[in-house]
């Protein structure tokens, strides 16, 4: 069971979690914004949530730094990594250099996971910090990247380790950045801030609830702020929990997100077929989601996309 677990952890490693592609055709600089902006967003959050998951299987294959008693070999197909169990603090270093199993992304760059001599992970409150060194991030389906550079810290902040989870009620993990620095397709240099907190339990397998952690104003449970593309403010909320489910091939099946700025609010909800009602989980095939925004006369427009 333990080691189904992380098996199948790492497989998840292998699926896009929210990754889209949009309908061209906008029909004014308002649609052309929401759309390009809820990308970005979506392969931001999809592929931040892919190296969270990287770096949890790095520590715990390896003893020293997760506290347990036995290693696993972890599996990310387009990688190299080294430990450095004797520097303080100490490093996990995971360079990129080619394509995912099911050729969706190429990456290139590094991420360094530095954790203290004294820290072990499977200890409440253990945080680590996972440093993004020129880190590019290409979707094969239309070469669409994006470069990310910074710091975030990772806390383990209920303890326990997933190779546990199935005798665990709930293992939960947070992620918090001041400023990663994006540099998106066409040059634009951005900062965007990030506040999760992913929630893991089991029932026919792992479950993960990610949900957002910022306020600001009266406005909470905001995942990811900052400017986008475009040059406008932005918050993305996270209005109902995502839910991603490890015997749905760890799809994400449920949950909505609200993209804000002073021009626009959309919500984007996920889990839907194509016709835009709740679906069960399709395998390896598609799911919707049906993106809603207002348009100036005060009309909604909608449509829905694969994911």
């Amino acid at each position: 069971m333990k080691k189904q677990v992380l098996s199948l952890l790492a497989f998840s490693l292998l699926i896009s979690f929210t990754a889209c592609k949009k309908e061209s055709g906008s029909a004014n600089n308002n649609d052309s914004e929401i759309a390009a902006h809820s990308d970005d967003q979506s392969q931001f959050s999809t592929e931040l949530d892919v190296i969270a998951n990287e770096g949890n299987l790095a520590i715990e294959s390896s003893s020293t730094f997760s506290g347990r008693f036995q290693s696993l070999q972890s599996v990310i197909c387009d990688a190299n990594v080294v430990f450095d169990v004797n520097s303080n603090p100490r490093t996990i270093t995971i360079t990129y250099d080619g394509s995912n199993c099911l050729g969706t992304r190429t990456r290139t760059g590094s991420i360094v996971i530095s954790m203290g001599q004294d820290v072990q992970w499977k200890n409440a409150g253990a945080a680590i910090n996972v440093s993004f060194q020129n880190l590019k991030i290409t979707r094969t389906s239309d070469n669409k990247s994006v470069f990310i550079n910074g710091t975030q810290t990772h806390t383990n902040v209920s303890g326990g380790l997933l190779i546990n989870l199935p005798t665990l009620n709930s293992i939960t993990h947070s992620t918090t950045s001041d400023g990663l620095s994006l540099t998106f397709n066409n040059g634009t240099q951005r900062v965007w801030q990030v506040a999760k907190q992913r929630v893991f339990t089991y029932n026919n397998g792992v479950v993960i609830t990610a949900t957002g952690t910022h306020t600001e104003g009266n406005t909470t449970n905001i995942a990811e702020w900052g400017t986008n593309r475009f040059g406008n403010a932005f918050t993305t909320v996270v209005t109902s929990p995502l839910i991603l489910r490890q015997d749905c091939n760890f799809r994400l099946t449920s949950g909505v997100v609200k993209h804000s700025t002073n021009a626009f609010a959309a919500t984007a909800t996920f889990g839907l077929d194509v016709n835009g009602n709740p679906a069960s989980c399709p395998g390896t095939g598609n799911y919707y989601y049906k993106l809603v925004w207002t348009v100036p006369n005060g009309n909604s427009r909608s449509v829905i996309l694969s994911y």
